[in-house]
Order: C-alpha cells, then structure tokens, then sequence
C-alpha cells in the first residue's frame, strides 16, 4: 500500500529544509538549489518520497536497515520501553534491564572472549571509545609510551575529531584537522593501485606496510591497529585473500591490539553475524553500530574481549562515557532487531538466498563497457566503473566525476546506489528477495546505459 502521510507540498518542504537544516557530507548553498528529494514513508526495500515514487534502496540507508523498512515490531518495543522507564544513565554504579539484555546477548553473539560492551550512541562514538580504551589499556600496564594507532587510508570510522582521525580521508581531515598519534598505511585495493601483481602479491604487500610501520614508529609505541574487515565508505574494498591473515601475524607477533571496525560489517551484512568471523579475523576490540538496531534506534559500541576489559575494569575508573550509552529505549529497540535477525533467519537468507543470487546477477553487470570490476561479499558489493577493463584504467576526469554522473541517473530511475569515486555501491537491506534483486539489476544496469551513452556523447570515455 502506497500511502503518504499528509504533507506540505514538495517545494515548501524544500524551501524549509534549504532554509533552516544543515545536511552531513554536503555543500549545502548546493543542495538547496537542487532541493533535496524527501522520504515519507518506508516499507521492505523500498522507500517513498513526497512526489509518491517507489525507490529500492540499495544502499539500506547508511548501510543500515538490515531488517528492511516498517517492521512495526520495533515502535511498539520503543512504546512498551518509554512507557515503563524511558530513559537512566549507567553511571553512579547504576543500570537497568535493557543494557544488562543487550550486553549479554552481544556476549553470546560475538566471537571468541568478546565479552564486555561499552556502549555508545553511534560507531563515531564507539571508535572514540576505542582511542582511550586501549591507551589507557597501556597505561594500566606500564606502558603508557603505547599511545599510537595505526589505521589505513581511504578507511572511514567516523567523523567526530577521534573517529575522523583514524579514518583515512584527508577532506575530513581538511575540515578541522586531527587528534595526535594516528598513523596510516596504504589500502589494500587491488584494482586502483595493485599494478602488475596479483592480487594475492599485493595483499601481502599492502599488510606487511602494518609491520613495516610499527618498525618505524618502535614496536614500544604503538598501541593498536584498526581496520574494517572490509572497506564500507571508501569504496567497498574487499582485500585480497592473503591480506588479513597477514595482519593478523603481524599484530600477534608484536602483541599489538586489534580493532575491527564492524560498523558495516556487523549483523549479517556479511552472511555470518559478523565480517571478523567471514573474514578469518580475531579482534581484541570490535566497534557496532548500524545493524545493531537496523537504523530504528542510534546506538553503537565496542565489544571488548576479556583481557581488555579485565585491565580496564581494575584499576581505578575508566574515566570515559556517554549520557546516552546504553540508553533503554535504544537497547530494548536492538534486542527486538536481534531477536527478528535470529528467529526469521535472516543471515541465512543472505548466505543461503539472497547472496548467491546477487552474486550472479551482479557479476552479469562486467559485461558492461562501464564496468571493469564486480565484487560482492555478503550484501555488500561494488563496481567499478572505467573506460578501458584491460589496463583497469581511471577517467581523464576529476576522480568521481562518473560515479556521480551514474548516481544521478540510478536516483531519475528510482534506485539508490551510492558512489565512491568512480565505484558504485550497494548494500541493500539483508531481507531483499530475488526478484527484488532482479529490480536492482534491472534498474543499475539502465543507469549505466545511460551514463554511458551520456559519456559517449560528451567524449568522456578517455583514460586518464
């Protein structure tokens, strides 16, 4: 049922918005000329918007509506939840049902001695937890010189002055600066930057840059790497198959801690509950959020193994925290969407379903002139996006340049598939069907057709 809640008319919302909201990632003197398309209503896979279109979300929200849109099960938990205790802090020796639950739960969930939680309101807050975590960590041990986290580049863990700090992107670094003793190393994307090597040659290569590094800084300085298992916001980069274990050699011969990101890949995203377990990853820290309440509810936080909590939890206070960690009606919220991810099999669906269907639907689409790459883990793909397969080569454009020309044309053709540069990217809700599937396709592939006869036409297809 198509129904729109009563609104203003499209224009008027525009005006208002352009007039009075400040929009995340965006010029907005820009967008207020363009007039941002505003979503009413959601329901599965598909959102709506004032002017009544349909539109497959591709992307899941911010690769975050893992349960799909207008589960009513979540508002009615909220309900029940404001109703009985709406909100408590679990400071001052405190807590209450919905965090105790919800911790527990995680504990059974995540892998290995992953046993404590602390919780956040978003996974820029938790990736902020982490930097005091394991400095204060050192500091507890007699080592309080271990302060330097070592992270990569074109990887994103949020955008507050600590999450924007690890992350490796320089316009979010450009727009503030960055906190001290953050270190990077390069990316393991083959395709942008592998050149002659295999991809297996250029794993190993890219991870022993970790070992590398911590040689440089002194082994006695660095406190931690972090990573995401794979590469949400910098383009879907699935590393090749030797990069991970080699790290995981790395961090464990010079007993450094581990962090992974699992912000994106967490709660089925990946065809297990987590991207450490599809990845072969053994973290002493993971970072959540998004999937954890399906978007319904901000909450995030860091699920620390046992060592880790052990240290931090006796000696003294960990002075660190959130007015919101834990709050009720957000934890009563996630246990409600772990709970359907369970019972409804969800991740099974994406192992068992929904992956092996889009992943041969999706490989389809490198037949395409545009198209030199597909990769998919889980539900979580991209493509990318070239004007000559053989040499993997970029545009003679400003990089991006395409992939937004691609973005424009999947939003006229009522899909949402984000761009990263020139790769384009998906990460639809875990509930997508194979015939939804088939709409995706369907939808992509025509806005490549017309990216590309647009490229054509302008003489943009030169490699650069």
């Amino acid at each position: 049922m198509n129904k729109i809640t009563n609104h203003m008319p499209t224009a008027e919302l525009q005006a208002l918005d352009a007039a009075h909201h400040m929009h995340p990632f965006t010029e907005n003197a820009a967008l207020a000329r363009k007039g941002a398309r505003i979503m009413v209503r959601g329901e599965g896979v598909f959102v709506t918007d004032t002017e009544g279109h349909k539109i497959l979300d591709g992307m899941a929200g911010l690769w975050c509506v893992n349960i799909g849109y207008g589960r009513t099960e979540l508002g009615d938990v909220a309900k029940r939840q404001m109703d009985e205790l709406a909100y408590y802090n679990t400071f001052f020796q405190t807590s209450h049902v919905p965090a105790i639950a919800l911790a527990a739960k995680l504990a059974e969930l995540a892998p290995g001695n992953l046993n404590h939680v602390f919780f956040a309101g978003s996974g820029s807050e938790a990736n902020d937890t982490n930097i005091r975590a394991v400095r204060r960590y050192w500091d507890i041990k007699g080592q309080p010189e271990k302060r330097v986290i070592i992270a990569r580049k074109n990887g994103y863990h949020g955008s507050t002055m600590g999450g924007g700090s690890l992350g490796g992107m320089s316009p979010i670094w450009a727009t503030g600066g960055m906190i001290d003793g953050i270190e990077h190393i390069g990316e393991p994307n083959w395709w942008a930057q592998g050149g002659d090597m295999t991809p297996e040659e250029f794993g190993l290569m890219r991870a022993r840059e970790l070992e590398t590094k911590i040689l440089e800084l002194g082994a006695d300085k660095v406190a931690a790497f972090i990573g995401e298992p794979i590469q949400g916001a910098g383009g879907v980069i699935v590393p090749p198959s030797t990069y991970w274990p080699e790290i995981q050699r790395i961090v464990d011969k010079y007993g450094i801690l581990l962090i992974a990101d699992e912000v994106i890949t967490g709660f089925g995203r990946t065809g297990n509950w987590f991207g450490s377990q599809t990845l072969g990853i053994r973290p002493d820290i993971m970072t959540i959020a998004k999937g954890l309440s399906s978007g319904y509810q901000p909450i995030g936080g860091s699920i620390m193994s046992d060592g880790v909590a052990e240290v931090l939890g006796s000696h003294g206070d960990f002075n660190h925290g959130y007015t919101y960690s834990g709050h009720p009606v957000a934890a009563a919220v996630a246990l409600e969407n772990l709970r359907i991810i369970e019972e409804e099999g969800m991740i099974e669906h994406v192992r068992d379903v929904a992956h092996p269907y889009l992943a041969t639907r999706w490989q389809e689409l490198t037949d395409h002139p545009l198209v030199g790459e597909a990769k998919l883990v889980g539900l979580m793909g991209s493509i990318a996006l070239t004007p000559d397969k053989a040499k993997r080569a970029k545009f003679a454009l400003e990089t991006g340049t395409v992939g937004y020309r691609c973005r424009e044309r999947c939003f006229a053709n009522n899909l949402i598939m984000r761009h990263v540069g020139d790769r384009m990217i998906i990460s639809p809700p875990l509930v997508i069907k194979p015939e939804e599937i088939d709409v995706l396709i369907e939808r992509a592939r025509k806005s490549l057709d017309e990216t590309h006869k647009a490229l054509v036409a302008d003489g943009m297809m030169v490699a650069g």
